[in-house]
């Protein structure tokens, strides 16, 4: 989207009327200006309308990538544009959650569509009970489990990528894509 000239876009502060009144009934002044009104009407459009610009959900298509930047969202073009305003929309919460189950979960239905399971804990381990032994080492395999929801095949190496981008560095992650809910998961 331009926002240049924009033909017949009226100015709603046309310059010739603020002229003082030597030059109202100058032909060659209210040409001029009304040129100027021309070129300046975009500007004054585009200001009026500021908030709408910096509103995810309203903004312009073209301006989801440059909002997408302020706040470290992905801006992936191959993605239905309610789905890029959406990412926008919760980029500071998923950077929250980044690094967790919740995060992984979200990441996931944000970007494929899918309902995802994450299993096991990453190797962490702990006591509650101070001097005690230490627990036994846990496995430090993450088990993430995805399937389709409202898109309907997932895309294994988007999601490989996600998962990636969502775990803790220290942690392995395996991803499965299963065809359905896992077996005794009624989603």
């Amino acid at each position: 989207m331009s926002r240049a000239a924009v033909p017949g876009l009226p100015s709603r502060y046309p310059i010739g009327g603020q002229l003082p009144a030597l030059y109202a009934d100058d032909d060659l002044a209210q040409r001029f200006t009304a040129g100027l009104d021309t070129v300046l009407a975009p500007v004054f459009s585009t200001l009026d309308n500021l908030p709408a610009y910096l509103d995810p959900r309203i903004a312009p298509a073209d301006f989801l990538a440059w909002l997408a930047s302020w706040v470290g969202a992905t801006d992936d073009r191959a993605w239905p544009l309610e789905v890029r305003r959406e990412a926008v929309v919760r980029a500071v919460e998923l950077h929250r959650w980044r690094g967790t189950r919740r995060g992984l979960v979200e990441a996931l239905g944000l970007a494929l569509g899918a309902h995802a399971e994450v299993t096991g804990d990453g190797g962490a381990a702990w006591s509650r009970t101070p001097g005690a032994g230490l627990p036994p080492a846990p496995a430090a395999q993450i088990l993430v489990r995805v399937w389709p929801g409202r898109a309907e095949r997932i895309d294994p190496d988007r999601a490989q990528e996600i998962v990636r981008a969502m775990c803790p560095v220290h942690t392995v992650c395996r991803v499965e894509i299963l065809p359905g809910p896992p077996a005794g998961e009624g989603r």
